[in-house]
């Protein structure tokens, strides 16, 4: 059955701001009238990234469903969250570059990541439109087994966003952990695929083809996830997990 947990809009659930890291010395903001403002800007926007997350969850969830039961319902579902994290986006966009000269080097290090955030979430949003698209264009049925791959994709994806939410909202560095080692998940299930249709089936014919288009489309969702992951890891840290120094071998 399709759902959506929360109603963007009108009532979207609400969500704790992208918590800040405790500066490593401790200091006093100056209390002035615009840094009050600038603050609750600086709110409005991290309540709106996190938002972006539970629609982006909401997606995924309605993935499954479209797979095994072609719901009209979670079609429509799927196309109003990717609408949604849209107007997200463009949302954060716009208003980021005035909101990012006016506060410290911590609250600039939460606005950037926000966007960076949103940039991902609407990137899986158009994704996740793409595997519904395809499910809603085709005449034949899929097998059984294609469909239990992706709806494994699917679940675990879901599964990665609401642990990346969880720990943006905690700063929670394990929940990012966990995302990138789940990630491994979806690529081995992606890889089966590609290599049963490859391998056992034609890749030209239509229903190879579909299949792998979704698996790829889900896959690279679990990227984006993980580059959220990655995102928390340097909000918390305050360095990049990608550009961790490579280990020297012996001489």
């Amino acid at each position: 059955m399709s759902r959506r947990s929360s109603k963007p809009k009108v009532a979207i659930e609400e969500a704790p701001s992208l918590a800040t890291p405790e500066p490593t010395s401790p200091r006093r903001e100056t209390a002035t009238k615009p840094a009050r403002k600038t603050a609750g800007s600086l709110d409005q926007l991290a309540r709106t990234a996190l938002k972006a997350f539970l629609i982006a969850r909401d997606a995924a969830f309605n993935v499954p469903d479209l797979l095994t039961n072609s719901s009209r319902m979670a079609f429509l579902a799927i196309k109003e969250c990717e609408q949604e994290l849209d107007v997200i986006e463009r949302y954060i966009d716009d208003r980021l570059p005035a909101a990012i000269t006016r506060v410290s080097e911590a609250k600039a290090r939460q606005l950037v990541t926000s966007l960076k955030c949103t940039t991902d979430l609407e990137r899986i949003g158009d994704l996740m439109m793409s595997v519904a698209l395809r499910v809603q264009s085709r005449t034949t049925k899929m097998a059984a087994s294609d469909v239990r791959h992706l709806v494994e994709m699917s679940t675990t994806l879901r599964e990665m966003l609401d642990l990346v939410y969880q720990g943006f909202t905690r700063l929670d560095l394990e929940c990012a952990r966990k995302v990138m080692q789940m990630d491994k998940e979806i690529d081995r299930v992606c890889h089966a695929l590609f290599q049963k249709h490859l391998t056992e089936h034609s890749s030209d014919s239509p229903s190879s083809f579909d299949v792998l288009l979704m698996a790829q489309a889900l896959e690279r969702a679990g990227d984006h996830t993980t580059n959220l992951a990655e995102d928390l890891y340097s909000l918390i840290e305050g360095r990049s997990v990608r550009h961790a120094p490579k280990k020297r071998t012996a001489s």
